[in-house]
């Protein structure tokens, strides 16, 4: 039943952090997210130390994209076919294993490797289960969308200061024992969900029934057959494929502007801090039946501002531009709404781990597109011609969503 109405217009996300059950997933999401992040600095340094391999550093980074969507395929059915809590709890546990496997003195390259697959895969079942549970604990309102949106502010936020703190760790401890802290952050997690969540049954009667691959599959495809359905994933999944491409080039762009390192950095950060500006202001300022009126108007339009970088603008502009872009992804706040209102109860776990998975690896595949795209094309073209096929790519979903109401 919808929870809209419960919300005080003046005070949305104080509704949301009212249930007690929100503040304990929000709290687990924050310390396993400054883990994670922590984690991949700590991992990719060790890597080049062991192997003094810039690629094998940088595919430790890649290793957290790819695997998502075989997670997302091959595992989608048991969100739906065990209970919410046991299935968030054993990811955590499992994350927190591979994590301290990692921080084990001699563990090998490859090892290390394949555990950063293994976490990896298990992260989109853990985020597909998770937003499934938040339709129970906040109702399919409003309440939903905004903790939702929270979720996704933190994640960015997590970018920003856990980069920053990682960075500082690694100059005072050595980069196995940074990962630790990893390992620390998904036990607390854990910790937190198993005592401050509900027990609930597993969401579907049927979803036991054969096969987990059979179950994921069968539920992949009874998504993708709803027209509906299918065309809110896609508007969820084309936006972020095109949105990645400034920050994947923010290296050689700054070097084609003869700015430093620093620059990079700032490059790096425009469009978190856009997207955390626009879903706080969306979410905070504005009605539900606002923010779903503009959703198709602002995903339409997102990308435009890469129009602009055919011009070469400089440091201050591209950041300007690279912010207002991520702004743009307050469009996700009414497109939610509707993706919970339209996929049926016992779909819910499953539809939204495709939704995670297939997120994560289309901007993985983003980045490498874009990055190749550079090898024969002036980074600042690459980035317009981004915007041109984005917007253009995007207005097709946007027609289509509208036609399958």
């Amino acid at each position: 039943m919808s929870t809209t109405s419960t919300v005080p217009p003046r005070s949305p996300y104080r509704a949301v952090f009212a249930v007690p059950e929100f503040r304990a997933v929000f709290a687990a999401h924050v310390l396993s997210l400054l883990g994670i992040v922590v984690g991949e600095i700590a991992l990719s340094v060790l890597v080049y130390r062991l192997t003094g391999s810039p690629l094998l550093s940088a595919l430790t980074f890649a290793l957290g994209f790819l695997p998502y969507v075989l997670g997302g395929t091959l595992l989608a059915g048991i969100a739906d076919r065990r209970p919410a809590r046991r299935v968030l709890v054993t990811c955590d546990l499992l994350c927190a294993a591979g994590a301290v496997a990692m921080a084990l003195p001699g563990t090998p390259v490859a090892a290390l490797l394949a555990l950063r697959c293994v976490n990896a895969a298990v992260a989109p079942v853990f985020a597909g289960t998770r937003a499934a549970t938040l339709g129970d604990i906040l109702g399919e309102g409003d309440r939903f969308v905004l903790g939702r949106s929270l979720l996704r502010v933190v994640a960015q936020g997590a970018q920003l200061v856990g980069f920053a703190a990682g960075g500082v760790l690694l100059t005072v401890v050595a980069p196995r024992t940074a990962l630790v802290a990893t390992a620390a952050g998904f036990l607390a997690s854990a910790a937190l969900l198993r005592l401050g969540t509900r027990r609930r049954p597993a969401r579907s009667a049927t979803a036991g029934e054969g096969g987990l691959l059979a179950a994921s599959l069968a539920g992949i495809r009874e998504l993708f057959a709803h027209r509906r359905i299918r065309a809110l994933i896609l508007l969820s999944w084309i936006p972020p494929f095109f949105l990645v491409t400034p920050e994947s080039l923010a290296a050689p762009y700054a070097h084609d502007l003869g700015a430093g390192s620093t620059a990079t950095g700032l490059l790096l950060c425009a469009m978190p801090v856009g997207a955390i500006t626009g879903e706080v202001l969306a979410g905070a300022l504005l009605r539900p039946r606002t923010r779903e009126r503009i959703a198709l108007p602002l995903a339409a339009v997102l990308l435009l501002p890469f129009l602009l970088y055919a011009l070469r603008p400089s440091l201050g502009w591209s950041l300007l531009l690279a912010a207002v872009a991520g702004a743009g992804t307050a469009y996700t706040l009414g497109a939610d709404q509707w993706f919970i209102a339209a996929v049926p109860e016992e779909l819910r776990g499953r539809a939204m781990t495709v939704l995670s998975a297939g997120t994560m690896t289309i901007q993985g595949l983003g980045m490498a597109l874009a990055g190749a795209a550079a090898e024969f094309v002036p980074v600042h073209l690459v980035v317009a011609g981004s915007g041109l096929l984005g917007t253009v790519a995007v207005a097709a979903v946007v027609r289509e969503v509208v036609r399958s109401r």
